[in-house]
């Protein structure tokens, strides 16, 4: 039964509290992930799969920034574009675009 209109909630998760299994689920990713080698490993993907490499880099940059009116924050997309695409070998890249124009 659902709790009349204007009355407190009770019991339950607090606001804000993660989920067990997600937390659970980024522990075992990082735990493996750990085991495989770490930042070497994934450094090993950014050449061996660079559109992998790249999904999870979209995945993992920050997706909200904040600032204040007196320090303002700044995104160059064009820099972090820039420096990851001068970590892939011009083979990489172009298998990547290969990949995504076949797979868009």
């Amino acid at each position: 039964m659902a709790r009349p209109k204007g009355q407190p909630k009770l019991g339950g998760r607090k606001k804000g509290t993660p989920n067990k299994i997600s937390s659970d689920v980024k522990g075992m990713v990082l735990g493996a992930l750990n085991k495989a080698g770490g930042e070497e490993y994934l450094l090993r993907q950014s050449k061996e799969n660079p559109t992998a490499f790249m999904t999870l880099v979209g995945k993992v940059l920050p997706t909200t920034l904040a600032g204040d009116k007196e320090n303002p924050v700044e995104v160059r997309t064009a820099d972090v574009t820039s420096k990851l695409l001068s970590m892939l070998t011009k083979e990489q890249l172009e298998a990547a675009l290969d990949a995504e124009n076949n797979n868009g």
